[in-house]
């Protein structure tokens, strides 16, 4: 072979070579990605987040007693950041007093008027007595006036005798009168001054009452513990501007952190397959190397519609069996609840699962060739799915179509 043949058929080498290099990997989106039959253990799992939340919290409550007072709701003034970690007696927040003290201003204006007129009704009464008490002075006197006179008219005419001793027994009969009047007056007046007493004594207890109804609205912790924010009625964190009502004022609580449980809602598919006491492998978002063992705990057997949307959520409750510092109620979990396991089955991928005319089938590698052969699949989960029948262990199929296997027949089972 000539020199310069040589140096042709180098030169178109050199040139393949560099055009692999330049355009060999342009279809390597469509080449064959492969991978093998495997045989272990098949785990079927629903993953669904939930949140994460206490078994056990205690209730921070405002005052209980406002109802008492016409006070029906109470509006929140300003409270400590949630995550808090408080003391016995801790500040945690304080509710709007203006309410509270319009009626402590009610109550002392109500007190003043009735001071008033204790002190008139003992002024007036003491008046009264005073005038009564003479005139029965006044008829004693007179008693004495008409017996001495008595006394001096013994030789009188017997009758103007007897006209002193009429005068003396009538006198002595209205002061017998006017005694038993100044006892109906002295009981009326005590009476008097006892209502008006006992009004005073109701509003001073009124305001006593009131002012610590009033304290009661700055809200202190009754426990060592974390401050979380509770939820109304309609699912929404009660804050600062939020209104509670006097029915249940509760204004915050504090968990136990050492007894948590993620809260989740299944749809109606997979709720069939969550049963009680499942297990369960609980994540945090906050802390992916964070992973907890859990059980399913409750069930909801009646669907509910969330907020904004008209699909059935059914809620699952799911215990953690242990706890970790850095968790706290509200963070987001993924739970992995276990529903079913199988030992020693084959498995494959989804992505190796095709379907023609009913009929499902793999590419299998076959040596230098592509066989496409009908397989009957098991229970899947969201990676893998079970061979029954079909495959081998170890055989190689295909994650991707191959090329010019289109037309190619299917083997069928035997």
């Amino acid at each position: 072979m000539s020199k310069k043949r040589l140096i042709i058929i180098g030169a178109i080498i050199v040139a393949l070579i560099a055009s692999y290099s330049l355009f060999g990997n342009s279809n390597d989106e469509n080449s064959p990605i492969t991978t093998q039959v495997i045989k272990g253990q098949f785990l079927n799992e629903v993953i669904i987040s939930g949140e994460a939340q206490s078994t056990s919290s205690k209730k921070i409550m405002g005052p209980t007693g406002a109802r008492r007072y016409q006070i029906y709701q109470l509006k929140i003034q300003d409270l400590i950041p949630e995550g808090t970690i408080v003391k016995k007696g801790d500040y945690v927040g304080k509710l709007d007093p203006s309410e509270i003290n319009a009626k402590i201003l009610d109550a002392q204006l109500n007190l003043e008027n009735a001071q008033s007129k204790y002190i008139q009704e003992q002024l007036d009464t003491t008046l009264t007595l005073k005038q009564e008490r003479n005139t029965v002075k006044d008829l004693q006197f007179k008693i004495e006036e008409d017996k001495l006179e008595l006394e001096r008219s013994i030789y009188e005419p017997p009758a103007t005798i007897r006209s002193l001793e009429i005068s003396v027994e009538k006198t002595e009969r209205n002061l017998k009168e006017k005694k038993a009047d100044y006892s109906i007056k002295k009981r009326q007046a005590d009476a008097k001054m006892i209502e008006v007493g006992t009004e005073v004594s109701k509003i001073k207890k009124q305001i006593e009452a009131l002012t610590e109804l009033q304290n009661q609205f700055t809200i202190r912790s009754h426990d060592d513990g974390m401050v979380t924010y509770i939820k109304d009625w309609n699912g929404n964190k009660i804050k600062v501007g939020a209104s509670v009502s006097t029915w249940e004022p509760a204004i915050a609580s504090l968990p136990d952190l050492t007894k948590m449980e993620s809260k989740t809602y299944s749809n109606e598919v997979d709720i069939r397959k969550i049963k009680k006491d499942l297990p369960v492998k609980v994540g945090f978002d906050a802390f992916p190397d964070i992973e907890l063992d859990g059980v399913v705990t409750d069930v909801a057997n009646v669907g509910e519609n969330k907020k904004g949307s008209d699909i059935k959520l059914f809620q699952v409750l799911i215990k953690l069996n242990n706890t970790n510092e850095n968790i706290r109620p509200g963070m987001t979990t993924s739970n992995r609840i276990l529903t079913h396991t199988e030992n020693d089955v084959l498995m494959i991928p989804l992505e190796a699962v095709f379907t023609k005319d009913s009929i499902t089938f793999a590419y299998v590698k076959s040596g230098y060739s592509i066989q496409k052969r009908q397989i009957e699949l098991g229970l899947s989960n969201n990676e893998v799915v079970i061979i029954k029948k079909g495959l081998e262990e170890n055989e190689t199929v295909y994650l991707n179509k191959p090329e010019d296997q289109e037309d190619k027949s299917i083997t069928l089972l035997k």
